[in-house]
């Protein structure tokens, strides 16, 4: 089930050495362009052809009224109401504590002010299909709202009964989400981008997704019609390195939580012990064996897991840095000591007591993170994601004169004297 990579005594450059999982080659851009441009020549009438073709539903309404929003959160169970208000209230609560303010800068009369403005309005990708995703609401559209974001817009696969489940639209009316429409896949994300009859355009796309999703979200933005962050929220990645002193069955378990979002994702589990690997690589296909979403499993393992051995801890964390994952595990000794070595990672959790499923649910940062070694440049979900900064300057008559010599001389320097003069013009110079 996990197939087993030594990488002891290996020199060289990781990366090169290590094996990733497929984006399906240019298959799927050669396919979501084509569903982009469709999207943008004929508006609602693609989104509902697109939802026919790939979720085999006939749509009527694109949008789902308010009150099926407000009906979902009085109508689902009271548990799962307290629990999706816990998560909500977690990841509120952090991204107000991470929330920057305007600041300002003084040097010498000149003075710089950052304002931070949120987009007037940012679309929310949340998946669907396989199962029905209520923390990602929560953990798209909080900080969005958090940010100051005026309107906040959700797309979601519908079910084939063309519904979508209570619980994604109880989230939605608990973080304010201000619009629900029932579509999914890369028509989603057209439609948001460039607008339809029924969905107006939006200023940022965030949310994770399949590849068809993540590659519609990077052709999008590199045509520079809606922002989207840096990172490539798609498939779901874990690398868990684990010690002797890891419970086995807690990292087969932690292994099979980030497969068992389904195919094109990985799940390695990086350690120095043999027996670790072989006890830890059992246990993974006891459960899969055992789990009601075996072929999800199956797939994703099958493709993407692995059990690697090294030479040690320190080796270990070069692996992971290598593979940049979306959730990294330290399940190990002397974790938090490891911590200062790793540099690319969507997020770390720190010891036994720390599964990525706490990250996935109620620690309180966003679960939206950068996949497919995107986290070599680029971080988790945000209130950054959502703000623009505006920078105000302001000179006294004083600052200019003591700047525009060196101004002129490079405006000079690069050509542009116009840029000289208007400096020259104000200090009589």
């Amino acid at each position: 089930m996990l197939t087993r990579l030594d990488l002891r005594g290996v020199p060289g450059d990781l990366r090169a050495r290590l094996p990733r999982p497929s984006m399906g080659g240019p298959a799927p851009v050669v396919a979501v362009r084509g569903i982009l441009d469709d999207v943008r020549s004929h508006g609602d009438q693609a989104v509902r052809e697109c939802t026919r073709r790939f979720d085999g539903v006939d749509l009527d309404e694109l949008r789902v009224p308010s009150e099926a929003l407000l009906a979902a959160l009085e109508g689902v169970p009271a548990g799962v109401r307290t629990a999706l208000e816990t998560a909500r209230d977690a990841v509120e609560d952090y991204h107000r504590h991470a929330r920057r303010a305007d600041d300002r800068y003084e040097r010498d009369g000149l003075v710089v002010r950052s304002l931070r403005r949120p987009v007037d309005r940012a679309g929310l990708y949340v998946p669907g299909g396989r199962a029905g995703y209520p923390s990602t609401v929560l953990m798209s559209a909080v900080p969005a709202k958090v940010a100051g974001v005026p309107e906040v817009v959700m797309c979601v696969p519908p079910r084939p009964n063309g519904s979508v489940d209570a619980p994604t639209l109880a989230a939605a009316a608990l973080a304010g989400v201000d619009e629900v429409y029932r579509v999914g896949g890369a028509q989603a994300v057209a439609a948001m981008a460039y607008g339809t009859e029924t969905i107006r355009a939006v200023d940022v796309i965030v949310g994770p997704g399949n590849v068809y999703v993540a590659v519609a979200k990077r052709e999008v933005a590199a045509e520079g019609v809606v922002g989207v962050p840096a990172a490539f929220a798609g498939p779901s990645e874990v690398v868990v390195v684990a010690d002797e002193t890891a419970p086995v069955a807690w990292a087969a378990l932690d292994i099979v939580v980030q497969a068992e979002h389904g195919p094109d994702g990985m799940a390695w589990l990086v350690t120095w012990s043999p027996e670790v690997a072989d006890a830890v690589s059992a246990t993974v296909e006891e459960l899969v064996a055992l789990s009601p979403r075996r072929a999800d499993l199956e797939s994703t393992l099958g493709d993407g897991g692995y059990a690697v051995l090294v030479e040690g801890p320190e080796a270990a964390v070069a692996v992971a840095n290598a593979v940049a994952p979306e959730h990294l595990e330290l399940m190990c000794a002397g974790s938090e000591s490891l911590l200062p070595l790793v540099r690319h990672a969507g997020a770390v959790f720190c010891g036994p007591w720390a599964p990525a499923s706490v990250g996935d649910y109620v620690a309180g940062p966003s679960h939206v993170l950068p996949t497919f070694g995107s986290a070599r440049f680029a971080g988790g979900l945000g209130v950054d994601d959502f703000v623009r900064t505006i920078h105000a300057m302001s000179l006294d008559e004083t600052a200019l004169r003591r700047l525009a010599g060196p101004v002129a001389v490079l405006a000079e320097a690069e050509g542009l004297s116009a840029h000289a003069e208007s400096v020259r013009v104000r200090v009589g110079g």
